[in-house]
């Protein structure tokens, strides 16, 4: 089992009432206005799964339901020490260890409205028996076998599905997306080629479930792959720029999916909300020592690098 880097995390206790976020905006309660998710309970979003992941780069590989991880409430600190200078980085106040055990009550894969940047929430359970334990990586891994089922595992390659970085021809108000002649017979629907001009029109789900739709023509000399009518605002709406990648997944219900992979991602991806509670309270850890004490849950955001 591999542990988790929680100290590139911010946290917050497990309330009654999940959080609910949009974009810039987080509220309490059981709106419906959430963030796109997959919990690990949903049975019905192996291609959001896919996608996720995908988006997220071959480097990120969330725990799974029933692992055991190791949360540092000295990295929270100094993860939070950025956005806030005055902040005192002292774990003593809140009389909690060095390091806390946990077991991964809930996976959630999380991507924000605003940005399209990807996110986990991580619900933990403290390990009460476990704190003071000096275990290996074996041992670790033996204790969070039994529930490894349940998790969310990095979904299989998948041979429909393409990444391209934008070029700044990709990008222009005036041009098109040039799709890969292999790529585009492979990813998407095939187009009749015995007319004068093939095309065909796409119409491809982003992360959040918003329909994009694309007039997909072959034509040019040489020919080639393009989408046109609805490309540029894509790109406009998304904010993309020459060097991000866009990605094309298939599914196998034949569902076409798309997604974001930004060039420069941001330090801390989560909606602004959520991130601005975490900076502008020092006693966050405080929610933190009380699920200790309690032995009640307490959730953490993870990004990805």
């Amino acid at each position: 089992m591999e542990l988790i880097d929680l100290n590139h995390a911010v946290s917050e206790a497990e309330t009654e009432n999940n959080a609910c976020c949009n974009g810039d905006s987080c509220v309490s309660g059981k709106g419906s206005g959430c963030d796109s998710c997959f919990s690990t309970s949903s049975s019905s979003s192996t291609t959001y799964s896919e996608l996720w992941h995908a988006c997220a780069g071959p480097l990120t590989c969330p725990p799974k339901k029933g692992n055991v991880v190791v949360y540092f409430p000295q990295g929270h600190l100094e993860q939070l020490a950025p956005s806030s200078p005055c902040l005192p980085i002292k774990v003593l106040n809140f009389d909690l260890p060095p390091q806390i055990f946990c077991r991964v009550v809930d996976v959630q894969l999380l991507a924000n409205k605003e940005n399209d940047d990807v996110y986990t929430q991580l619900i933990l359970l403290p390990q009460q028996e476990l704190v003071g334990l000096n275990l290996e990586g074996a041992e670790l891994e033996e204790l969070g076998s039994n529930d490894e089922s349940n998790g969310v595992s990095p979904p299989r390659s998948t041979p429909h599905m393409f990444c391209k970085t934008l070029t700044a021809s990709d990008t222009s108000t005036h041009g098109g997306f040039s799709v890969p002649r292999r790529a585009a017979e492979d990813c998407f629907p095939p187009l009749d080629y015995k007319q004068q001009r093939p095309s065909q029109e796409l119409i491809a789900k982003d992360l959040h479930g918003v329909e994009w739709k694309f007039r997909h023509i072959y034509r040019g000399q040489p020919r080639r792959h393009l989408l046109t009518t609805g490309w540029s605002s894509f790109v406009s709406q998304k904010n993309l720029v020459s060097g991000d990648a866009v990605l094309f997944l298939r599914g196998e219900d034949g569902e076409l999916r798309l997604g974001i992979r930004r060039a420069i991602r941001p330090r801390n991806v989560l909606p602004n909300l959520i991130a601005g509670n975490q900076s502008s309270d020092p006693s966050s850890l405080a929610l933190v020592a009380n699920a200790l004490s309690t032995k009640s849950m307490f959730r953490v955001f993870y990004c990805p690098r």
